[in-house]
């Protein structure tokens, strides 16, 4: 079964789709002063369902619109937009997550699966909120670092995107909003790691020990902040250094 998020994120985009294309052939239609019925006889399509269309009460397949889409002289396209990263997650990374949430200091209130809106739509694996500093630390965790630059450019537009999340409004002053990378320590990412480490530390300048002090104690945030995972058959570590 498809977790929920991706349940809620499917049903909304197919909605907002089906609408864009039912007002899509309304205009059409309006324009080329096609009536339901003709449009019908033309489609081989019946009247009714594509009454049932133009109201949004019905779920046509690509195959009808296509037929329709045809009818009135139109081109029918969809497409797949990059947007910011899969939701598809592994074992490994469920793990980290939730091993480091339970090392974290209780000051931190934790906010799991945020979505953003604008401009950039995502998941946050996490958002951490600490109220006395104001900051807010978009949370991501990852197993390995494989297509980098494509990941440090979503994390940084989902991060700059926090505002259009549902709960901004409930966290009251704004807060001063950073970056956590959480990554599995093994051969292959480290060496990814030293291969890319300027732009690593350009994206999260703070030292990984400030970091995983302030996640579990109660010194000072120190800004954005890249941490290494170890797992150890049942018990996730945070490991100091770079």
């Amino acid at each position: 079964m498809a977790p929920l998020r991706v349940e809620v994120a499917a049903s909304r985009t197919a909605s907002s789709v089906r609408g864009r294309l039912a007002e899509d052939l309304r205009r059409l239609c309006g324009d080329a002063g096609v009536s339901q019925d003709a449009l019908s006889r033309a489609a081989d399509v019946p009247q009714g369902f594509i009454s049932r269309i133009l109201a949004g009460n019905a779920r046509p397949s690509i195959e009808t619109y296509a037929k329709l889409a045809s009818a009135i002289g139109a081109d029918l396209s969809a497409r797949l937009y990059p947007n910011t990263g899969p939701t598809i997650r592994d074992r490994h990374q469920a793990r980290i997550l939730e091993g480091l949430l339970r090392q974290l200091h209780p000051r931190w209130q934790v906010f799991t699966e945020v979505a953003v809106r604008n401009p950039a739509r995502g998941w946050i694996d996490a958002a951490l909120h600490e109220d006395r500093e104001r900051k807010l630390v978009a949370t991501e965790v990852q197993s390995d670092l494989r297509r980098l630059e494509q990941l440090l450019r979503w994390s940084r537009e989902k991060a700059d995107a926090l505002p259009s999340w549902a709960g901004w409004s409930r966290l009251g002053e704004e807060p001063d909003v950073s970056m956590l990378l959480v990554v599995r320590r093994t051969r292959a990412t480290q060496q990814l790691a030293r291969e890319f480490g300027r732009q690593l530390r350009v994206a999260y300048p703070a030292h990984p020990d400030d970091a995983v002090s302030a996640l579990t104690g109660v010194v000072p945030w120190p800004g954005s902040a890249l941490v290494w995972a170890r797992i150890d058959a049942d018990r996730v570590r945070l490991l100091s250094g770079r």
